[in-house]
């Protein structure tokens, strides 16, 4: 009988420790795409953001002149 209390035990909690990492490992990707972009963006020189900003506004089809 204790066998079979230990196994709904497990089971039980296994659902919240799933439902943690799935919470948790999207949050870390983010955070660490975040801080590749920022610092991808903080030493790049200003004319390479200017023109990626200006592509991108034509190829979302909104006029910048």
């Amino acid at each position: 009988m204790s066998i079979h209390a230990s196994a709904v035990v497990d089971q039980a909690t296994a659902p919240a420790t799933s439902v943690a990492k799935d919470k948790v490992m999207p949050a870390l990707f983010a955070s660490a795409l975040a801080v590749a972009l920022l610092y991808g963006a903080a030493f790049s020189p200003m004319e390479a953001l200017h023109n990626a900003a200006h592509d991108g506004r034509h190829s979302a089809g909104f006029p910048c002149h």
